[in-house]
């Protein structure tokens, strides 16, 4: 058969499972809440090992922390891959990747120094607050401004597009008007100033001199205000859109989500549902 049924696990697997996976339960709920700490205490370890004054005073302590926390987290992994009812699901999963990604850095750092900083993506697995703390309705909030996002990806792409054309447009007119005389010593290095004065960063490393150069400079900073503007008009957009779709297929009377446009009752409580069929026709 095609269709991918969950395996059934053995009874020590199906105790882990619950356990590890089930955040309902008390024994889900104290392992979740421990391996937050875990997780935050790690973050900071890394943090504090990146000061200088810190490293040369407890540099040991916290790189045995460090691969105390690694080793811990690896374990949780294996007991995450050997209790799930479809491993290779978790694995190609958000969380799972992360927790892969949460312990990989520390066993490059004995290859490649330095990459041990990349630890802190270990503060990605703090999501799971929101999953442990039941809060159900972050996690809708999360949905949507992913839904949101998506949407909005073709629009901004070709927004910036647009936007990068006319910043190598901008970036030649000012090396011609400017010159390598006033810091404009090639096209790529106006075209770099065009973006930092467009996004209104303006470092100041490069500027220019003359009465047309400085006419040009101000166009491209005005024009930046608005362009800044777009992108977050887009994804308002399809936020809204989303927000409407969603209460769209939300019961009115007990909240339950998932139901398809053309719903007629509610799934969970039986109401009729605003938008649906029924109650158009009721």
């Amino acid at each position: 058969m095609s269709g991918e049924r969950p395996a059934r696990l053995a009874p020590w697997r199906e105790r882990m499972y619950i356990v590890i996976f089930e955040h309902d339960t008390p024994g889900g709920k104290a392992f979740d809440v421990a391996l937050l700490v875990c997780i935050l205490a790690s973050v900071i370890a890394v943090i504090l090992e990146s000061v200088a004054e810190i490293r040369s005073r407890y540099g040991g302590p916290l790189r045995f922390v460090e691969w105390a926390f690694t080793l811990l987290f690896t374990g949780e992994y294996v007991l995450r891959l050997a209790c799930a009812r479809r491993p290779a699901r978790y694995a190609r999963s958000f969380f799972g990747l992360v927790d892969l990604l949460a312990v990989v850095p520390t066993y490059l750092s004995l290859f490649f120094a330095g990459t041990q900083s990349l630890i802190v993506i270990r503060s990605l697995r703090l999501l799971r607050v929101f999953r442990v703390m039941k809060l159900v309705h972050f996690v809708g909030e999360e949905k949507m401004l992913r839904a949101a996002l998506t949407a909005s990806i073709r629009k901004i792409v070709v927004f910036l597009g647009a936007v990068l054309t006319l910043m190598v447009i901008i970036g030649a007119l000012m090396y011609l008007i400017e010159g390598e005389q006033s810091g404009f010593t090639s096209i790529p290095e106006s075209i770099y100033w065009a973006i930092v004065t467009m996004t209104t960063v303006g470092y100041g490393d490069i500027a220019p001199v003359t009465l047309p150069g400085k006419f040009l400079a101000s166009l491209v900073m005005i024009i930046g205000y608005g362009i800044i503007a777009v992108p977050t008009g887009i994804v308002t957009v399809e936020m809204s859109s989303a927000a409407r779709r969603r209460r769209e297929t939300t019961c009115p009377r007990c909240g339950s989500g998932g139901h398809p446009r053309d719903a007629r009752y509610c799934w969970r409580c039986g109401e009729p549902m605003a938008f649906g069929p029924a109650s158009s026709s009721e």
